[in-house]
């Protein structure tokens, strides 16, 4: 099998438990994880530079637990005092909850959806719509805010978090046989650390349909995608792949 040294453009999982150790030990390959992105927060003079003032909102929409770090950092570095009359409102539980390292959460009036996008939280924004809602987004986000203006849903997007490319040393090791993306900025950090790639005999495998067309946009070969009937997770495509590829 030609596929002997695989990265994976994530952070190390936390858990030794890991689908991707149980591949490793099973196909005798050897598993790296390396962001080719990072998130960095905004500094507060570049976010005063939106205008945004934010007592001037009486809830905040959260979509991920990145943007509840972000904002609190920033409260806490320009000195604004959150008032407890301040309602949050989230796109799952497991984000809501994460609330708790900030603040009070039995005190506060927190809400939550349950399918992880903005539909699922909109029976309770619609409920509360004489509120002034505060939409925490990074720099590079989806721009699913039509249904908040179709239900006439008042609310400003902050940007409080950026995601750049994660660049590689000059001393640092590129000799993998199969590279494994997750988002199109992953993609565009892998040309701008390394503008001369040529992918020749390199596997690339990617998850999600907009991930797919930038590796196909950056002209390159896309050789494994997920999520698939037959794999729905990006570790059950890789398990696949790799015995494909044992029978070679």
């Amino acid at each position: 099998m030609k596929v002997k040294k695989v990265l994976v453009s994530q952070p190390k999982p936390s858990s030794e438990k890991s689908p991707y150790y149980e591949i490793a030990e099973k196909y005798g390959v050897q598993i790296e994880f390396r962001p080719f992105i990072k998130v960095e927060g905004l500094t507060a003079k570049e976010f005063r530079q939106s205008k945004i003032s934010i007592t001037d909102f009486t809830a905040i929409i959260f979509t991920a637990r990145t943007a509840i770090d972000h904002f609190f950092r920033l409260c806490e570095e320009m000195r604004v005092n959150i008032p407890d009359t301040m309602k949050y409102f989230c796109t799952t539980e497991s984000i809501a909850l994460y609330l708790q390292k900030y603040i009070v959460y039995r005190k506060r009036k927190i809400f939550h959806g349950t399918t992880g996008k903005l539909d699922g939280l909109l029976p309770a924004l619609v409920k509360h719509n004489k509120e002034k809602y505060l939409y925490v987004v990074s720099d590079v986000h989806k721009d699913d805010t039509n249904i908040l203006d179709s239900n006439k849903i008042n609310y400003t997007k902050a940007v409080m978090y950026r995601t750049v490319s994660n660049d590689f040393g000059p001393d640092e090791p590129f000799d993998y046989d199969m590279l494994l993306f997750f988002s199109p900025s992953g993609i565009a950090s892998l040309l701008k650390n390394f503008p001369e790639f040529k992918q020749e005999d390199i596997k690339i495998g990617c998850f999600g349909t907009t991930t797919a067309q930038a590796v196909k946009n950056a002209g390159l070969r896309l050789d494994m995608e997920a999520p698939s009937v037959k794999a729905p997770s990006m570790t059950a495509a890789l398990d696949l792949f790799l015995s494909e590829e044992s029978k070679k």
